[in-house]
C-alpha cells in the first residue's frame, strides 16, 4: 500500500501502502494503467492459490557484523491482544484528522483498533485482516512507529526491513488487496498537506495479489516534478523461489549515505531490484526529503483505491472480492551502519573509484533506456533496452594518480541478426570524442551476460563517465548490468 500518504500517505503509489495522502485518484489511475502496461494487461496474470511453504516465525534476524539495531518488534504476545502501544500508533477512521479523505488514495476500508482486523496470533505474528460486514462495508488496519527519527547516521546505512507474507489470496478473490510496508518523512505528522516533498519509502507494496512487489520512492512536488508523480520513481518484480501471495519473503530497504552520491536501493530476500541515486534527483529535492527529523515505518492492508483501480482496469473491490484473508508480519526491524563525516561528502579523491562494481541503474542521468530484472549472478537491475543513441551519465568517477588502461562490462543481447552496435567510453561530456569502445551483437539471449573488455587511453583524475550506444540500426541491442576499470 505504500503510496505516498504521508501520515496518510502522501499520494504516491499507494497513496500505495500507506501512502500520504494521495492527491487525487486521476493521477493514480494514469500511474495504474503505467502498471498495468508493464504487467502486460489489465488483468495481468492473475494467480491461483498458493500453500504457505515458509516456517510462520523467525525472530529477528542477527545483527550482522558492523551493524547496530536501533528498533524492533518481533510481536511476541498472546492471542488476539493488539500489538504494543509503546511501538505502535493506530491510524484510525478513513483519514487523519483534517487530513484529505480515505487517507488520499480512494482506498475505502474504514481502519480500526478491533482485534478481529490487528492482532498478535500468539506464535510470533501480527495479522492485518480486512473484514467485511453483512452491509458490505469494510474495515481493516494500520498502523505507524511511535518513533519517527529513522535516519541513517552522518555517512552511514539505515536498513529498514520485515518480514511477512501477503495475504494468501489471488485471482477474482483478491481484487482490491493492497498491503503494503512503507516510510514517511516525520514532518507529515500534524501536517498532512506536505506530501511529497517531505519523502515517502515505499519499501513493499502489492495489489491483486498479483506476484509482483513494487519499491516506491515518492518526492518533490506532485503532480509531476523529480519524482513523477503521482507515480513516484518505482520498480517492480516477482518474488524469488515462491510467489508473493501466501509465502514469507523478507522486504528491506537502505539508504546509504556512506557514498557519493548517497543511494537508496530497494530489496527483496536479499535481491535488490530497484534504486534511486541522489544525482537523479535536484539538490532541494534531496535535500527536503533527507535533512527533516526521520522517517516513521508503517503497515497496513487497503482495500480499493487508485492503485488496484489502476492495475485491475476497473473499481475494486467487487462482489467476488472475499474477506479475511490476513498480511502476516513476523518482524519489523531497523539497523544502522556508523559512517565518518558528513552526509553527501564525496570521498578522498572524489566520488565513486573506478576500479569499483559501478552498477549500470546507479546513473545520474540517462536517456532512452529502462530498467529490467537480471538473472546475472547478485541479481538486482540492468539497464535494458539500450539503443543507437541512449546513454547514461555516472558523475565524480575517480581514476586516481595511476592511469587506467581497461574497461569491461557486463552485458547480454538478443537482438536479432543482423543487429549489432557499439558501447562507448566518453569523458566529460558526451561531445567528446570516446575514450574505448566495444561491439556487441547477439549472446544468446537478454540474460545471456557476459564480461566484455575494451582497451582506453591512460585515464587519472576525477570524471564524470558517460556510457554511450551506437548502432547502424534503430533495434534495441545490448542490457549493461554493471561496469569497471582496471590499471
Amino acid at each position: 500500500m505504500p503510496v505516498p500518504t504521508p501520515h496518510t500517505r502522501p499520494l504516491t503509489s499507494r497513496g500505495r501502502a500507506g501512502t500520504p495522502d494521495r492527491p487525487r485518484l486521476t493521477a493514480d489511475t494514469r500511474r495504474g494503467r503505467r502498471w498495468r502496461r508493464l504487467l502486460g494487461g489489465a488483468g495481468a496474470a492473475l494467480l491461483v492459490a498458493v500453500p504457505l511453504t515458509a516456517p510462520a516465525h523467525a525472530s529477528v534476524p542477527p545483527t550482522p557484523p558492523g551493524w547496530t539495531l536501533q528498533w524492533a518488534d518481533d510481536f511476541a504476545g498472546a492471542a488476539g491482544t493488539l500489538p504494543s502501544a509503546n511501538n505502535w500508533i493506530f491510524d484510525l477512521g478513513h483519514n487523519y484528522p483534517g487530513g484529505p479523505a480515505n487517507w488520499g488514495t480512494g482506498e475505502i476500508a474504514r481502519h480500526t483498533d478491533d482485534p478481529a482486523n490487528i492482532s498478535l496470533d500468539g506464535t510470533g505474528n501480527l495479522r492485518i485482516t480486512p473484514r467485511r460486514d453483512g452491509a458490505g462495508n469494510w474495515t481493516s488496519a494500520r498502523i505507524e512507529t511511535r518513533r519517527a527519527d529513522f535516519t541513517p547516521p552522518a555517512g552511514g546505512v539505515l536498513r529498514i526491513e520485515s518480514r511477512l507474507r501477503l495475504p494468501n489470496v489471488t485471482g477474482q478473490a483478491a481484487l482490491g488487496y493492497w498491503p503494503a510496508f512503507w516510510a514517511l518523512g516525520s514532518p507529515y505528522r500534524g501536517n498532512y498537506w506536505n506530501w511529497p516533498g517531505i519523502g515517502e519509502f515505499d519499501v513493499m507494496e502489492n495489489v491483486n495479489g498479483l506476484n509482483s512487489v513494487w519499491g516506491v520512492l515518492h518526492c518533490g512536488v506532485s503532480p509531476g516534478g523529480p519524482c513523477h508523480e503521482n507515480n513516484g520513481i518505482g520498480a517492480s518484480r516477482s518474488c524469488p523461489g515462491s510467489p508473493c501471495p501466501g509465502n514469507f519473503h523478507t522486504y528491506r530497504f537502505e539508504w546509504d549515505t556512506s557514498v557519493s552520491p548517497n543511494q537508496l536501493r530497494w530489496y527483496v530476500d536479499g535481491q535488490q531490484f530497484h534504486g534511486v541515486s541522489q544525482g537523479q534527483l535536484p539538490a532541494d529535492t534531496w535535500r527536503n526529503m533527507t535533512s527533516h527529523a526521520g522517517y516513521f515505518i508503517l503497515l497496513n492492508v487497503a482495500i480499493g483505491g487508485a492503485f488496484p483501480d489502476g492495475v485491475a482496469g476497473f473499481r475494486t473491490p467487487t462482489a467476488a472480492t472475499v474477506p479475511g484473508h490476513p498480511m502476516v508480519v513476523d518482524y519489523v526491524a531497523v539497523w544502522s551502519r556508523a559512517g565518518s563525516g558528513d552526509p553527501g561528502d564525496p570521498p578522498p579523491g572524489g566520488g565513486v573509484s573506478a576500479y569499483s562494481t559501478i552498477q549500470a541503474e546507479s546513473y545520474h542521468q540517462q536517456s532512452g533506456a529502462s530498467l529490467g530484472d537480471t538473472s546475472d549472478t547478485g541479481g538486482g537491475r540492468h539497464l535494458g533496452a539500450v539503443s543507437d543513441g541512449d546513454w547514461a551519465l555516472y558523475r565524480g568517477v575517480d581514476f586516481g594518480g595511476t592511469p587506467a588502461r581497461q574497461f569491461q562490462a557486463r552485458v547480454a543481447s538478443g537482438a536479432a541478426g543482423g543487429v549489432s552496435g557499439l558501447v562507448e567510453v566518453r569523458l566529460d561530456s558526451r561531445s567528446n570524442p570516446p575514450v574505448g569502445s566495444f561491439a556487441i551483437a547477439d549472446t544468446d539471449g537478454w540474460q545471456s551476460w557476459r564480461t566484455v573488455p575494451a582497451n582506453i587511453g591512460d585515464i587519472t583524475g576525477v570524471h564524470d563517465v558517460y556510457l554511450t550506444f551506437r548502432s547502424g540500426q534503430p533495434a534495441d541491442f545490448v542490457n549493461v548490468n554493471w561496469f569497471t576499470f582496471a590499471r
